[in-house]
């Protein structure tokens, strides 16, 4: 499981990014994304943990989980 900070996310639409922890590279937000998880909303700089599903610019973020501060 990956972890990250949000970088921005729409409710309204379901878009948004994370910043990975590992290579500071963005992850996509999709609708649906949150389904199944235990957030309803996001707020940018939250940490979460997150597992990725697909390769390369094709990867999104699913089964989103509180992150931990510490490193």
């Amino acid at each position: 499981m990956m972890q990250g900070v949000v970088k921005a996310y729409d409710a309204t639409t379901g878009v948004g990014s994370i910043v990975r922890d590992d290579d500071r590279s963005e992850v996509l937000l999709k609708p649906g994304s949150l389904d199944g998880s235990m957030f309803r909303f996001l707020r940018q700089g939250q940490r979460v943990r997150f597992d990725l599903n697909g390769e390369g610019t094709d990867a999104f973020a699913t089964n989103l989980r509180f992150g931990s501060d510490g490193y």
